[in-house]
C-alpha cells in the first residue's frame, strides 16, 4: 500500500462557516499521517474534544496531493530551462 501524506490541523475560525482562523499563530498541528485512515482517526479525535466550541474547526490536508502536483511542475520546470 502506497504511503500518502496527510496533516491534521485546526483552529479558532473567525467565522464558523469559513476557513480564516482568528490566529494563526494558535493553530493546533495535530500531526502528519502516513493514511487517509489515520489522520481520519485523529481528526475525529480532535474534533472531539472541541464539541463544544463552535467556532473551532479541524481540517485534514492531502499533502500527498501538493508533492505530486509539485513532482509535475518542476520536472517541466526542468525541461522547459
Amino acid at each position: 500500500m502506497k504511503k500518502r501524506l496527510h496533516l491534521v490541523f485546526g483552529g479558532e475560525l473567525k467565522n464558523p462557516r469559513g476557513t480564516e482562523f482568528v490566529d494563526t499563530d494558535a493553530i493546533d498541528i495535530v500531526g502528519l499521517f502516513p493514511d487517509y485512515a489515520s489522520a481520519h482517526a485523529a481528526w475525529k479525535n480532535a474534533a472531539q474534544r472541541t464539541v463544544d466550541s463552535a467556532e473551532t474547526r479541524y481540517f485534514i490536508a492531502h499533502l500527498h496531493r501538493l508533492i505530486e502536483e509539485g513532482d509535475e511542475t518542476s520536472a517541466t520546470s526542468t525541461l522547459d530551462g
